[in-house]
């Protein structure tokens, strides 16, 4: 098995992870007035089911899918409280089958998406958890 491209060491995540941490108090601070939701945590079925059901999808919608694309998002306010802050992954491919692509990947607008793992424990832990 080879290794994936972009792999980091733990060393490297942290320190992403620190860089990301004024981000998240400027938001917990001014926007949630609370802790905000810094990872998010999806079970390995899960995560495999997905790829296979984004895989076939995108063959239903005529196109090879070639990766996928992770989005921040946050849940909507709710009885006058912000949401938390989450994660969605969505399928991508560089081309409609049978046409000519630009080289990069897009979003496969309309296939389906996934989100709804889990928050970290507690919400704002920090890596590693």
């Amino acid at each position: 098995m080879s290794n994936p491209k972009g792999l980091i060491s733990p060393l490297q995540a942290k320190k992403l992870n620190d860089a990301y941490t004024s981000r998240c108090e400027l938001v917990s601070r001014d926007i949630t007035k609370r802790p905000d939701n810094r990872s998010t945590w999806y079970a390995l079925e899960d995560i495999k089911n997905f790829l296979n059901l984004a895989e076939a999808q995108a063959k239903e919608l005529g196109y090879e899918m070639d990766g996928i694309r992770i989005y921040c998002g946050a849940y909507e306010s709710k009885d006058g409280q912000a949401g938390y802050s989450t994660s969605f992954i969505v399928p991508t491919a560089g081309k409609k089958t049978g046409e000519e692509g630009d080289g990069e990947s897009h979003d496969i607008n309309d296939a389906d998406c996934l989100n709804f793992g889990q928050n970290g424990f507690p919400p704002d832990a920090n890596y590693p958890q």
